[in-house]
């Protein structure tokens, strides 16, 4: 990964960082604020929210995106781009959301939905154009490479939410106090976001038509091709929750929510490297840069495969103690679900940075195909096993699902024109987690204080299977320095000289035969130091 893509990554991430703690902080609350029941409400607008946002912004954002980042030697590229995508976001935002008072307004929400649900509908038709602005300018911002500007508007879209929608929930507003919560901040980030536009590029080249020869057969011919592609994906994501408020109870799908609410904790950097992927990959694409995009996939899918299975391992081994204390006694019913949907989530982690380069190419085919054959399946399993087995039914569904996801974006991938397990190392990355799993689940079950394996299990756990990781060869030893060398100074160029003399004193094969000993010594000692302080069990 070169630096400016890696860079990059660094921007989206740390900002996911962010995103994820104030989540982290904010899911509980709002679930104890509303309720399992009016949190499962909640949830099912979202799902249907989401669903419909597909016809109505897909095409626009992954478009301004994809072209923007193009290297073309048209004259005035960028305007007309910019320009071009912003005419169509406010004809589709004000077309979608009269829609939506025209279906709330004549019944048809009601005939659907049922009565309850019906105002709700009438905020979601604002939130439709106020959404619509916000994905536009953070999708035009990182079109231009601006990530340093795009992601913290995100952080700022949930801390306008957050700001609004907690205490509204609170002093007992309910559902229609979380979604003003998502119109409030949606708001504020599309003024900022286009503030910033404009400074790039003037918005009044809304104004100015490009000429004939602009692309704009090939442009939507893209937005079609991404617009199906985005359906599927979020069919992928909703179709659970759709089918659960339907079979089952508000209180089920609350809980259902909560389950798949820590399961995708584990996309977080999966989800920053698909962002940034679509635009940095399709600048190499346009140079035919073959070798170069196989060897990034395949790399970043190692690393996506390691940091993902560590995290749904530590999150395995405490589902026991984290579920209740993070959203309570109330919630113990997630906890079979969230075991069941971590391996396909582990898989659908791998698929997105490959989804991504397969974006980047331009031509959606191949993807489109990879990812209908999984929506297939999610859909076929969830109709049959939702109304016999509700949460965990969809929950085995879903995580089929979303892992034959990485199997068919996989074979996409080598259509598409790149080998995405050239270096991916998986029979490795396999072997360390099992591995690795034994000692970090039977870690977390000795230690019997909850708090006490929240703070202990995941720093262990983590020292753990990076060992296990370099004994094996899932990962060399300078890799994990490479990486952090990418970050801002002083962090990357203390990592990048660290590198560089791995890299040199392991040109003779001693550094692997060192590592190995000290590594061994390690573990022996953090064994014996458990035992010693009672920690671990002897009989474990």
């Amino acid at each position: 990964m070169n630096r400016s893509i890696a860079s990059g990554v660094v921007s989206v991430v740390s900002a996911k960082v962010v995103v994820l703690v104030v989540t982290a902080l904010s899911t509980p609350l709002l679930y104890r604020f509303l309720g399992a029941s009016a949190f499962g409400e909640y949830a099912f607008l979202l799902s249907v929210f989401a669903i419909y946002m597909i016809f109505v912004s897909s095409g626009v954002t992954d478009g301004v995106r994809k072209f923007l980042a193009e290297d073309r030697a048209a004259a005035n590229w960028s305007e007309h781009v910019v320009g071009f995508y912003f005419r169509l976001a406010v004809s589709l935002a004000v077309l979608g959301a009269l829609v939506l008072v025209v279906a709330t307004r004549f019944g048809i929400v009601s005939l659907v939905f049922g009565s309850e649900l019906t105002t709700y509908f009438y905020v979601l038709a604002a939130l439709v154009v106020s959404a619509q602005f916000r994905d536009y300018a953070r999708k035009t911002l990182m079109g231009f490479g601006l990530e340093r500007y795009s992601e913290p508007l995100k952080v700022l879209d949930k801390l306008g939410f957050v700001a609004v929608a907690i205490p509204l929930t609170y002093v007992g507003v309910g559902v229609m106090g979380a979604l003003a919560g998502h119109v409030f901040a949606s708001v504020l980030v599309a003024a900022v976001g286009l503030v910033l536009v404009h400074r790039r590029v003037p918005l009044s080249c809304v104004f100015t038509k490009p000429s004939a020869r602009f692309p704009r057969k090939e442009m939507f011919a893209f937005n079609s091709m991404s617009i199906a592609l985005i359906f599927l994906l979020m069919s992928l994501y909703h179709i659970d929750i759709v089918m659960l408020h339907r079979f089952r109870t508000d209180a089920a799908v609350g809980n259902y929510r909560a389950a798949l609410t820590l399961a995708e904790f584990l996309w977080f950097v999966p989800m920053a490297i698909q962002t940034v992927f679509v635009h940095s990959t399709s600048e190499l694409w346009s140079q035919n840069r073959y070798g170069k995009i196989s060897a990034l996939a395949s790399r970043t899918t190692r690393y996506t495969f390691l940091l993902t299975a560590v995290m749904a391992v530590g999150l395995a081994a405490l589902a026991n103690v984290a579920v209740p204390i993070y959203f309570g006694t109330e919630a113990e019913p997630a906890i079979t679900p969230l075991l069941l949907l971590l391996p396909g989530a582990l898989g659908f982690a791998l698929a997105r940075p490959i989804l991504a380069v397969s974006q980047g190419e331009g031509t959606l085919r191949y993807p489109v195909v990879a990812t209908g054959g999984a929506a297939l399946i999610n859909l076929v399993l969830n109709v049959a096993l939702i109304p016999r087995y509700g949460m965990q039914g969809a929950a085995v569904a879903t995580s089929v699902g979303y892992g034959s996801m990485f199997v068919f974006h996989c074979w996409s991938a080598r259509l598409v024109g790149f080998d995405p397990l050239d270096d991916a190392r998986i029979g490795r990355s396999v072997l360390t987690t099992v591995l690795a799993a034994v000692p970090i689940v039977a870690l977390s079950t000795a230690i019997t204080n909850p708090w006490l394996a929240l703070a202990v299990v995941p720093p262990v756990g983590f020292a753990i299977f990076v060992a296990f990781a370099l004994l094996i060869g899932a990962l060399d030893p300078a890799e994990p320095f490479e990486v952090l060398s990418a970050f801002p100074d002083p962090i990357g160029s203390t990592a990048d000289v660290i590198a560089s003399r791995i890299a040199g004193a392991g040109s003779d094969g001693s550094t692997r035969n060192w590592l190995q000993v000290l590594l061994f010594v390690a573990g022996l000692s953090l064994l014996v130091s458990g035992l010693a302080l009672g920690v671990l069990d002897p009989g474990v």
